[in-house]
C-alpha cells in the first residue's frame, strides 16, 4: 500500500507535530487558567437556603395566624437610597427592592422594612448607637451593610464593631446577614488584593466565624465587570445605586427567602 507523504519530509513532519502539540498544550494550559480565574472571580459566598427556615414558615402564615415581620437594614448610604449629592431615592434601594420581591412570594405576608442606615457611616459608629437604634425594632432578620465605607479603616477596628454588632444581635436570637462590600469606582475591583476586597473578605471570615448570613455582593459585582460590563452604568456618581444596581445587591439577599 502506497503511503502520500504531501511533500512532507521525515523530520519537517516530526517538527510540525511537535509544534502542533506544544501548540494544543499551550492552548489547553490557557484555557484553565482562565476557568480557574473565573471560578476565583465570580466565586460567590455559598448560601444557606436553610438558614431563614424559622422565617419563612412565617412568612406563609396567613391572617389571623400571621405576625409582622420586621427586617432591619443597618448600615451606610447604599441602603438608605442615596444617590447625588443630598438626593435620595428610597424607591431605587435595595431594601425596597428586595421588600417587592418578598411580596411577590409571600402576597399574605405583612412585612416592615425599617432603615436605620446613614449616610457616610463607619461600622465602629454603627455598632455605638446599635442598642439604641436596632434593637428597639426588635428585628427577625437583619442585614449590615458597611463595607464600602470600612475600607478607609483599619480591618482591626471594624472587625472589632462588626464582631460586636452580630453577636449582640445572636444573644437576640436575631438572624443576621452581613453584605460584602459594594464598589466603589474610584477603586478597581478586578485588582487582586484591592481594599474593598480585603473588607469583604473579612466579612465573610466573620460570617463563618459568627454562623450567620452573607449576601456576597461583592463578587456579584465582580463579575459583572469581568464580563465587560461597566460598573458606571450602575451608579449615581461613583459608590451609590441606580435600580439597576440596587438589584445586583437584592438578588444576592433573595436566595435566603427562597
Amino acid at each position: 500500500m502506497e503511503v502520500k507523504s504531501y511533500g512532507l519530509s521525515g523530520d519537517k513532519f516530526y517538527y510540525d507535530m511537535k509544534y502542533l502539540v506544544f501548540l494544543l498544550s499551550t492552548i489547553a494550559m490557557l484555557s484553565c487558567k482562565a476557568q480557574q480565574y473565573v471560578a476565583e472571580c465570580c466565586n460567590t459566598q455559598p448560601i444557606d437556603t436553610t438558614y431563614l427556615s424559622d422565617i419563612k414558615k412565617e412568612l406563609v402564615k396567613q391572617w389571623p395566624n400571621n405576625r409582622i415581620i420586621n427586617l432591619v437594614f443597618h448600615g451606610h448610604s447604599v441602603p438608605t437610597g442615596y444617590a447625588l449629592g443630598a438626593d435620595v431615592k428610597p424607591f431605587e434601594s435595595y431594601p425596597q427592592l428586595v421588600f417587592r420581591e418578598l411580596k411577590k412570594l409571600y402576597p399574605s405576608a405583612v412585612i416592615n422594612i425599617i432603615l436605620t442606615s446613614k449616610g457616610g457611616e463607619f461600622s465602629p459608629s454603627g455598632a455605638k448607637r446599635f442598642d439604641a437604634d436596632v434593637l428597639p425594632h426588635r428585628p427577625d432578620v437583619l442585614f449590615i451593610d458597611y463595607g464600602v465605607n470600612d475600607k478607609h479603616l483599619k480591618l482591626t477596628d471594624t472587625r472589632a464593631a462588626m464582631d460586636e454588632m452580630i453577636k449582640k444581635a445572636l444573644q437576640k436570637n436575631i438572624k443576621v446577614i452581613l453584605l460584602t462590600s459594594t464598589p466603589d469606582l474610584r477603586v478597581n475591583i478586578l485588582q487582586p488584593g484591592n481594599e474593598i476586597e480585603m473588607v469583604s473578605d473579612q466579612i465573610k471570615q466573620l460570617a463563618a466565624e459568627n454562623h450567620v448570613g452573607c449576601a456576597d455582593v461583592y463578587n456579584a459585582f465582580k463579575k459583572y465587570a469581568s464580563e465587560g460590563n461597566k460598573l458606571s452604568a450602575l451608579v449615581y456618581g461613583f459608590n451609590h445605586f441606580n435600580e439597576k444596581g440596587s438589584t445586583i445587591i437584592a438578588n444576592q439577599i433573595m436566595p435566603y427567602f427562597k
